[in-house]
């Protein structure tokens, strides 16, 4: 744009008149822009790369430049998108920040925890450059200080961990599980379930306990000690689950130990249980012991086909020829994800009439499959069939319900109880099979049943119906066994304190005295804890007579996606001792294994950034974030620069 030349001359002025001073432009963006005169009363800010054009006011109250050439300073020197330009606000903005060292910090050790990085990136070059290209002002940060950094936002977000179980109303549910590190330590992962005061269930890991000698008897009892130390749980604890095979001797020496500090519910047979997933992939591996050479065969057979493009363009036209209805494809598994494997059996499977002519198309090809092998892989997919089904099951749902864990294994157990016991191919893992079944029924069958009767649409009928199939005649002698578990275990809660005192979360405000003398009809519960205990001791059947009304009523239906810990949360009212004792056996977890854990044939690995002095606050504290307890950070939020040259200017990221 041509600007006339008389816009630039000078107005001559009196000699006793002061010449008139320009305020002198102090930010740095006016070496990237230029002031030129449109008309007498309007001066526009001209980019000098672009020659974009912006407002610009000479008006200086508020001591600062007020020119939305600021605006976009960055972006026109830098080169950067619109979306990318840094925003100036005034001091008065409410979104305004300034650098704070100590948030970047913050962010960075959050960072580090979420995404499981080495603490020595801190001093890599390239994060260094990275940070410095980001923010000048910020200095390097060492691996002690970022560490440092680690283990308070640890210590801060346990603060907030310990109040929310402080105000849990009922008891807590544990689960174990041991992990290797890469040089053989052993460390244990202690997990904490229960229900809050919302009616909510609630999962957190609590503790990672060091054990170099995993294999001693009393190597849990030393973990789960610290745990009930550290988070004052000694008095509340309800169940053990436990992830991993665990010797009698040290269940024994586990069951004692808390027998010392820790009142048991129900004589302790709710105490110790297993993760029903680690029973079925332990069933898994009988199966794929047994068939190990078979099932070598067929994956070197499908290499044989997949590995040459030749082999494979004529296994399918002979696949065409023979006009085989089958879609599947041939794929090599991952041995460390035993579904895979299954799923590689099942498509060759379809395609043995293939693999049997193959021969016909490539006359060196010799290692065809015989029909008594087809049989064993039969064999082999039946029984998995069952477990892989199952197992999608529970890795659909972070939490499975117990209803979906008792109908499975119930189907698991009928699979196994009619499998032919003539074929001594079959003979070689059933019977393994069987007596895992048997082991987990015998230990946590009790939990699992009185899980079950929770739920209204079942209540013990659900248990009546599976256990005659699965006992036949002795069935009843099973069926008395829950029932009298579940009514020793009511009677037990209706000990327990009532729902106004600390053991369950009441209110326990002070109580005004002036509503003593209230001649109303509010009656006030001063003084009449004695009178509430007598009330108990004197009306036993009363109580007892909840549970049999539960038990008696209809059952509710299946149609709706019923959520059961809200049912007892609206008939609370109606069942105040039921819903205590709902509350506390529905947050028992019977399967622990993580979802993308399912499926894997080989014990969980700690990382390999894993550090034993900071392991414990890195994996707790990502536990917890992951969990939302505290506000998302903002990644660059805190990486905010101050103008040095103008105090008034704010620019921020």
């Amino acid at each position: 744009m041509e600007i006339p030349e008389e816009k630039y001359q000078l107005t001559p002025v009196e000699n006793n008149a002061k010449p008139a001073r320009r305020r002198k432009t102090k930010s740095h963006v006016w070496k990237y822009f230029t002031v030129e005169s449109i008309s007498p009363e309007c001066k526009r800010a001209f980019c000098n790369t672009c020659r974009k054009s912006f407002a610009y006011s000479m008006v200086q109250e508020n001591g600062g430049t007020r020119t939305t050439a600021n605006k976009n300073a960055s972006g026109a020197s830098t080169g950067v998108s619109e979306s990318r330009k840094r925003r100036y606000r005034s001091p008065s903005s409410a979104y305004m920040a300034v650098f704070n060292p100590d948030v970047c910090r913050q962010d960075i050790a959050r960072m580090i925890i979420m995404h499981d990085y080495p603490l020595d990136m801190v001093e890599h070059p390239g994060f260094q450059s990275f940070v410095q290209s980001l923010q000048p002002q910020f200095g390097a940060v060492s691996v002690d200080t970022i560490q440092g950094e680690c283990v308070s936002s640890y210590l801060s977000e346990k603060q907030k961990v310990m109040r929310l179980i402080d105000a849990m109303p009922g008891r807590v549910c544990l689960s174990l599980d041991m992990r290797m590190s890469r040089n053989s330590l052993a460390y244990v992962f202690i997990t904490g379930h229960f229900t809050d005061s919302n009616w909510k269930t609630q999962k957190w890991i609590l503790n990672v306990v060091l054990e170099p000698y995993p294999d001693s008897h009393n190597a849990l009892s030393h973990a789960v000690a610290c745990c009930l130390s550290d988070w004052r749980l000694e008095s509340k604890l309800l169940s053990l689950t436990l992830n991993h095979p665990v010797p009698e001797a040290g269940l024994e020496n586990l069951r004692s130990h808390l027998c010392v500090k820790n009142p048991l519910i129900l004589k302790g047979q709710l105490l110790l249980g297993q993760c029903i997933s680690h029973t079925f992939t332990a069933m898994v591996n009988d199966i794929l012991s047994a068939g190990g050479d078979i099932i070598k065969k067929i994956r070197d057979n499908i290499k044989y086909v997949t590995t040459s493009e030749n082999h494979g363009e004529k296994f399918l036209h002979l696949k065409e020829q023979l006009q085989v209805p089958s879609e599947v494809h041939l794929f090599l598994d991952d041995q460390s994800q035993w579904n895979t494997t299954y799923q590689m059996l099942v498509s060759a499977s379809e395609l043995q009439e293939v693999f049997s002519c193959l021969d016909t198309v490539i006359p060196e090809y010799k290692e065809a499959p015989t029909m008594e092998d087809w049989k064993q892989v039969e064999s082999i997919c039946t029984h998995l069939r069952s477990l892989f089904d199952a197992m999608n099951l529970l890795a659909s749902s972070p939490c499975p319900p117990a209803i979906t864990l008792f109908q499975e294994g119930f189907r698991i157990q009928t699979t196994i109880a009619c499998a032919p016991t003539g074929d001594p191919f079959i003979g070689s893992f059933i019977k393994s099979m069987q007596e895992k079944i048997d082991k987990y029924w015998k230990e946590c069958g009790l939990i699992l049943a009185i899980s079950v009767v929770m739920d209204p649409r079942f209540k013990m009928k659900l248990v009546e119906f599976s256990f005659s199939k699965l006992f036949g005649e002795e069935s009843p002698l099973y069926v008395k066994m829950v029932d009298d578990g579940l009514h020793e275990l009511f009677e037990e809660y209706v000990a327990l304190p009532l729902p106004s005192s600390p053991a369950y979360g009441g209110d326990h405000g002070n109580i005004d005295r002036a509503e003593d003398h209230n001649q109303g009809g509010s009656i006030s519960e001063y003084g009449l804890a004695d009178f509430d205990m007598y009330i108990m001791e004197n009306t036993t059947q009363q109580f007892k007579s909840e549970i049999d009304q539960y038990l008696d009523e209809n059952l509710e239906g299946r149609g709706s996606n019923l959520d059961v810990l809200e049912w007892w949360k609206q008939k609370r009212s109606k069942y105040p001792t039921m819903s205590k004792m709902a509350r506390d056996i529905l947050s028992i977890p019977v399967s622990t294994t993580l979802p993308e854990s399912m499926f894997s044939t080989k014990p969980r690995e700690l990382s390999p950034n894993a550090r034993s002095e900071t392991l414990e606050p890195f994996v707790c504290t990502k536990d917890w974030l992951q969990h939302g307890l505290t506000e998302d950070f903002g990644g660059l939020e805190s990486l905010v620069v101050s103008d040095l040259s103008n105090p008034a200017l704010k620019v921020e990221f």
